[in-house]
């Protein structure tokens, strides 16, 4: 007789809104979803929320005592990746661009309904989920992609003229990664973990400039339809089509 599963752990989230009612209708929404929920009506109880345990997503109200949302929204991309829905009133267009400007992933309007909020919840889940790809599976021998040629294991990159790009231990490391995950996100911890052992002083800046160094030497500077593109406060997406030999 097989043994029975065990049960999937609910993700969870913190709300962080100084309105009580506002706060209880989220929760109340998320938990009847199957959510593990936390509420916080300040940057003290949020801190306190992720300083306990794993959070899986935070969302976040702009206007509160203290330190406000875009405050707390910068503090946390600072130090981690978790993803961040904020909520504003309506009229606040300024705030949630900045907000998204920060790190944010979405945002939420006031007053806001139930389907709304759930899609906006499952849609930001979706994609922090999808920058966890595994990167120990064997790679393809060759990558083409957009006349450029780059061979794993003799480690070279072509360029379209057939010349011969150097790179870096760690831009190749980088570079493979994204080349084996075409379309997908991967997050900038995943990235840092790759490279780590390749960077002297390993950290999120680190990964930033070396796809800045990537970009330059793929001769990438076009604002549209970059070959890498960013996904801000995520990480990072190689956006061109991508065959393997």
């Amino acid at each position: 007789m097989q043994a029975p599963q065990a049960p999937a752990i609910p993700q969870h989230i913190v709300v962080v809104d100084d309105d009580a009612g506002v706060r209880t209708l989220l929760s109340r929404i998320l938990r009847e979803c199957g959510y593990d929920v936390t509420g916080a009506a300040d940057g003290g109880e949020l801190e306190t929320a992720l300083a306990e345990r794993q959070v899986d997503l935070v969302l976040l109200d702009i206007m509160l005592p203290g330190a406000s949302g875009l405050d707390l929204c910068r503090m946390i991309r600072a130090r981690s990746g978790v993803p961040i829905i904020m909520i504003s009133a309506r009229g606040q267009e300024s705030d949630r661009v900045t907000g998204l400007d920060l790190g944010a992933d979405d945002y939420i309007a006031k007053p806001f309904g139930r389907p709304e909020v759930l899609a906006r919840v499952r849609a930001v889940l979706r994609r922090a989920a999808d920058t966890h790809v595994p990167l120990d599976i064997p790679a393809p021998e060759r990558f083409d992609f957009a006349g450029w040629s780059y061979h794993g294991r003799r480690r070279e990159l072509i360029a379209p003229s057939g010349a011969e790009v150097d790179l870096t231990a760690a831009e190749h490391e980088l570079l493979l990664a994204l080349l084996r995950y075409p379309q997908r996100m991967i997050g900038r911890e995943r990235l840092l973990e790759l490279a780590r052992s390749r960077i002297a002083t390993p950290t999120d800046r680190s990964i930033d400039v070396l796809i800045s160094r990537l970009r330059r030497k793929l001769g990438d500077g076009r604002k549209t339809r970059p070959l890498i593109r960013t996904i801000r406060g995520v990480g990072y997406m190689f956006a061109a089509d991508v065959s393997v030999a």
